[in-house]
């Protein structure tokens, strides 16, 4: 009888093994599913067609050195050495008199949308420059006239004149974005242009009262300073947003970032 017991065990114990090996095969077998079309892999691709479309924009205006509305504090205040010592820090020391005019220098991102060298970027880029110039992927600077621009929509068209064929990028319909759809920002952040970061659309329609064109898409895409005016762009290659805002306690990237929607009220002016 023992033995009878052992063996109905041994024999359950190996079907019981063989179903496991015959599922472990089935599994090893099945062919690979095909990566998804619109899948994070398709970044890299997308970068490679669009890069040379999307442009540095250098600026440049001349401000005043004399440092005036000054704080006023007593004399011998631990407070007016504090202010004496940021300002000549940022400003540096006008005490021999030198108060001489300066040029202040400002970067930011931008695209061409037409082979005749238009460039769309932030208004708040090009603010009270002086000159403007746009810095193309391969180094190539070239000065950049002032075609239009709107404060209400944060929005300006640059010209450029060159005879080389410019490489150009089209307008998406942001309308048809959705939660979680990847997008790619491109732009210029810290100065280091031709800077690539993905993310997905975390948000649509949002309102953060800028505004009368308060539409944007949120992403959390990472978006720094330098970033303002360059493009979002969905897998397809086509610009759904202006990067222009973020978000932010301290200064930097903290997740949130927000861009002018493509099919927004706030485009036709360069429409």
């Amino acid at each position: 009888m023992l033995r009878q017991f052992r063996f109905r065990h041994l024999s359950r114990f190996m079907r019981h093994d063989a179903a496991i090996a015959a599922i472990a095969a089935a599994i090893i077998i099945l062919p690979a599913r095909p990566a998804a079309a619109r899948g994070p892999e398709n970044i890299a691709d997308v970068a490679e067609q669009v890069i040379n479309a999307v442009v540095n924009v250098s600026t440049s205006q001349k401000v005043d050195s004399h440092i005036g509305n000054l704080p006023d504090l007593p004399p011998g205040s631990p407070m007016e050495k504090f202010f004496d010592d940021f300002f000549k820090h940022h400003h540096g020391d006008n005490n021999d008199g030198d108060n001489e005019p300066h040029r202040v220098n400002s970067l930011g991102s931008g695209f061409i949308i037409d082979p005749s060298g238009l460039v769309v970027t932030n208004n708040h880029v090009i603010a009270d420059a002086d000159e403007i110039s746009v810095i193309f992927n391969d180094g190539t600077k070239l000065k950049a006239d002032l075609v239009g621009k709107d404060t209400k929509s944060d929005l300006a068209l640059l010209r450029v004149h060159t005879d080389k064929p410019l490489r150009t990028v089209k307008f998406g319909d942001s309308d048809k974005l959705r939660l979680g759809e990847w997008v790619i920002a491109i732009g210029n952040p810290f100065s280091l242009g031709g800077s690539v970061t993905a993310g997905i659309v975390s948000a649509r329609n949002r309102d953060i009262n800028s505004g009368p064109y308060d539409n944007y898409i949120q992403t959390d895409a990472a978006i720094n300073r330098g970033n303002s005016g360059g493009p979002l762009f969905n897998l397809n290659g086509e610009v759904v947003g202006i990067n222009s805002q973020i978000y932010s306690r301290s200064g930097g990237y903290e997740g949130i970032s927000f861009a002018i929607r493509s099919t927004s009220p706030a485009m036709s002016p360069i429409s």
